[in-house]
């Protein structure tokens, strides 16, 4: 996580340009219902996005830690390790 003043002069991606970008955590997320109401989503497909960014083959426990921050109102905490551990390996695979 990073405060906003931290951010001057740097690029700043949401989860609709992830979205638009076609990246595969957003199939996973849906494959792997990591989502329902919609409350977290956008945090935790932002961060995800961050961690793979910069690590390509993070462990179940990397991914947990990383997500840590984020609150999810329905509980599908479970589901976001499967969905982040699939979208690293589908970007593994297009490499």
């Amino acid at each position: 996580m990073t405060l906003a003043i931290e951010c001057s002069g740097k690029a700043i991606g949401d989860h609709r340009r992830i979205s638009a970008d076609h990246h595969p955590l957003i199939d996973a997320y849906v494959k792997h219902h990591a989502l329902q109401c919609g409350y977290c989503t956008p945090g935790f497909i932002v961060t995800a996005k961050s961690l793979l960014d910069h690590n390509a083959e993070p462990t179940e426990a990397e991914i947990k830690e990383a997500l840590a921050g984020n609150l999810c109102r329905c509980g599908t905490y479970p589901q976001h390790p499967k969905a982040v551990l699939e979208a690293a390996q589908v970007l593994r695979e297009g490499s």
